[in-house]
């Protein structure tokens, strides 16, 4: 998937997974693509972010593939 900006040029694919997530709003009972930053809690990596149509704060924990550690 390569995401196109006219202002910005054609982006790689890993920067656009980088700060676009797919997580489930529970207030929508949907799942749902959002942008959101990575955070660590518990020794867990996981993306936070809000919910694109009602704004409540989404979570999804990302797996092994996503860790830098491997």
């Amino acid at each position: 998937m390569r995401t196109e900006d006219p202002d910005l040029g054609t982006a790689t694919e890993e920067e656009a997974l980088a700060e676009t997530y797919n997580g489930y709003c529970v207030k929508c009972r949907e799942k749902r693509d959002f942008t959101g930053e990575i955070s660590e809690t518990n020794g867990r990596r996981m993306a936070k972010g809000t919910c694109p149509v009602c704004g409540t704060k989404m979570t999804r924990i990302l797996g092994k593939a996503h860790n830098a550690q491997g």
